[in-house]
């Protein structure tokens, strides 16, 4: 879960406000908020090449007349590509997800994601490059299901 100690407040030194707690978390909450709002926006004008080519490929209900959207927040997670009508995050993995602590994060977020009831799938970029059109039919099999 997030903490509201990992993002500093607005106002006079970084301080909380004092006062009423409710107030007080009404704050925190927002500046959550305010901060996963950004980091999503900093995310989707940082698309990979891999996240470009699929978003084009899912866009405006073109695949199946499902609705995908970038970069959705799941809790304390922001998924890459997200169906709320299956609850179906589809993620895509560079690089940096075959590291021990890359492969360790990945499996605590799809943990949390399927605890709350989203079915995460998983595509390398090499795999959405090399073979789109498999790529598109195991997520649609998954979709099916």
């Amino acid at each position: 879960m997030l903490s509201p100690a990992l993002f500093p407040l607005r106002g006079a030194r970084g301080a909380m406000p004092r006062g009423n707690t409710q107030l007080r978390q009404r704050v925190s909450e927002n500046q959550v908020m305010d901060t996963a709002l950004a980091r999503r926006r900093v995310l989707r004008r940082q698309t990979t090449d891999a996240e470009r080519l699929l978003w084009r490929l899912l866009r405006t209900r073109q695949f199946w007349g499902l609705k995908f959207r970038r970069q959705h927040p799941v809790g304390p997670c922001i998924v890459d590509l997200y169906c709320a009508e299956c609850r179906l995050a589809v993620e895509l993995d560079g690089g940096q997800h075959f590291t021990v602590d890359g492969l360790m994060y990945d499996g605590r977020r799809t943990e949390y994601l399927a605890a709350h009831g989203v079915c995460v799938v998983r595509f390398t970029n090499r795999e959405l490059f090399e073979n789109t059109d498999g790529l598109l039919e195991r997520l649609r099999q998954v979709v099916e299901r």
